[in-house]
This record gives C-alpha cells, sequence and structure tokens, in this order.
C-alpha cells in the first residue's frame, strides 16, 4: 500500500476578510475532490485571510498513480489566477516502510 500526500500553501489575492477567503476556498477544495477523488481539505492558517494550507491525500496500490495523482492536484491548484501558489510539500511512503 502506498500512501501520499501534498500540502498546497497558498497566497489568495484581493482578500479581505475570512468570508471572502471561504468564498474562495471552497470551491477549490470541492473541485479538488471531484478531479482528484482524493482526501482534501484546509489543513491550516485558518485564521489568515490572506493564506491558507490545503492538503490532499490518497492511498493507492501504485506508486505511479499515487503520483499521478498528486501532481494532478498541483496542476489543479495551478490552474486558478486568484491564487499564488507559494509551495506544495509532497511525501509518498510505503506501508512497508520501517
Amino acid at each position: 500500500m502506498w500512501i501520499g500526500w501534498i500540502e498546497f500553501d497558498i497566497l489568495l489575492g484581493d482578500v479581505h476578510s475570512l468570508k471572502e477567503k471561504r468564498s474562495l476556498i471552497r470551491p477549490l477544495i470541492a473541485e479538488l475532490r471531484r478531479r482528484t477523488e482524493g482526501s482534501v481539505a484546509e489543513v491550516g492558517l485558518q485564521d489568515l485571510h490572506r493564506r491558507t494550507s490545503v492538503g490532499v491525500g490518497v492511498v493507492s496500490g501504485d506508486p505511479a498513480h499515487a503520483r499521478h495523482i498528486l501532481d494532478h492536484a498541483e496542476s489543479v491548484v495551478l490552474e486558478h489566477p486568484e491564487l499564488t501558489l507559494l509551495a506544495a510539500r509532497r511525501r509518498l511512503a510505503s506501508s512497508d516502510d520501517d
């Protein structure tokens, strides 16, 4: 079994409140869930209105498939011009790892 995750550090554009932030993040999370079939959540920086951290997790029997899903998730985030991707941290691990 292979477990992969990617965490996006995102800077939001012209956002002045947490309500405006939610109006951008909710559709992004829904799109990532729909297009990657991964588990997706806002995982950090919830109290800041111009920054967020969104994570995508996947479990697969094939490491290449897990990598493909994580790559696809990153491309989905990059398709949004209203967001600036500051960093993407990823990890892929096997259940056989010590």
